[in-house]
């Protein structure tokens, strides 16, 4: 299923094209999440351990195909990623409870990843600010993400860029944050 949407802001840093993942594009972000799960491990972090057997809760191959997968591409190389999903998934239902249904206004933000060698360039923060205001879905008013509540730098990371704490739910940090509307 293909989502309506339009990308407002085609380059975040000056440097980095955003772009609606392709098949063609598999390979490249499989390999940035098998790096970034690598990355994580090696700073002691079971975060996306799944990954590194095989396991993808995401299915990310498939959100390709749906189209809820980007891409900011440097040249033509995958330098950052994101999933932003229009439905909920099964795992967005559980933490989200009866706030999370098809057509409750919200996009579900999963697996912003960048590749190390662009690590501390502030390429992940701007995927996160472009995630809710350099994209534009028809009926998406606030962005929604979680992360393991026992990770301090990462809510911390979210919590600097104006995403609003709302809880915990099975060791689980909840957050949200309103869509910036561009006028017309």
């Amino acid at each position: 299923m293909k989502h309506s949407f339009s990308i407002t802001t085609d380059y975040i840093n000056d440097e980095f094209k955003a772009l609606q993942a392709q098949p063609e594009d598999t390979e490249d972000v499989m390999s940035l999440l098998m790096e970034t799960a690598e990355w994580l491990r090696g700073q002691g972090s079971s975060q996306w351990n799944a990954l590194l057997k095989g396991e993808d809760s995401h299915n990310t191959v498939e959100a390709i195909q749906r189209g809820d997968v980007f891409v900011f591409k440097k040249g033509a190389e995958v330098a950052g990623m994101v999933i932003l999903m229009s439905q909920p998934s099964a795992w967005d239902v559980h933490l989200w409870g009866s706030k999370a249904y098809a057509g409750d206004g919200a996009l579900y933000l999963h697996r912003l990843a960048i590749r190390r060698k662009y690590a501390q360039s502030g390429l992940g923060r701007a995927i996160l600010q472009w995630s809710s205001s350099g994209i534009q879905f028809e009926a998406k008013h606030i962005v929604r993400l979680d992360c393991g509540a026992d990770n301090a730098t990462l809510n911390k990371f979210y919590v600097h860029n104006d995403y609003t704490f709302l809880g915990e739910t099975d060791g689980f940090s909840t957050y949200e944050k309103a869509v910036t509307r561009l006028s017309v």
